[in-house]
């Protein structure tokens, strides 16, 4: 209804309407609020050397010549290393040699860089 129509015998129904309008945004806003104060998981958690390779899928012995190396960052604590998951997470994203176009301008951007011979635009 637009404002111009309304008429004194027809305020009910837009209190009504304007009521479950109301009740919807209220429920949008508690659905919203409890998803953003749910409980995350806790990823700074120190794994030993086992469970980093079972985590990463890698043999034992390639991970112990990334450490030598200095690839993967470790803590150690006397004889034993400690890596903590969301370290090595942040390792894996770093590492990645083409990250993950955002949005569609990027992908095309990069799908051009990645050409040898830039596009002439005379031919086009």
């Amino acid at each position: 209804m637009q404002k111009d129509q309304l008429t004194f015998n027809d305020l009910p129904t837009v209190v009504g309407e304007l009521c479950d309008r109301i009740a919807c945004m209220e429920n949008l806003l508690t659905e919203k609020l409890s998803k953003q104060y749910e409980v995350k998981e806790n990823t700074h958690v120190p794994m030993t050397v086992q469970e980093a390779c079972s985590y990463l899928k890698m043999p034992l012995s390639t991970f112990y010549y990334k450490v030598k190396k200095d690839d993967i960052p470790v803590i150690k604590q006397g004889k034993h290393l400690y890596i903590y998951r969301d370290e090595l997470d942040r390792w894996l994203e770093s590492s990645r040699k083409n990250p993950a176009p955002q949005n569609f301008e990027d992908e095309n951007e990069s799908m051009l860089a990645s050409h040898r011979r830039k596009p002439n635009p005379k031919n086009w």
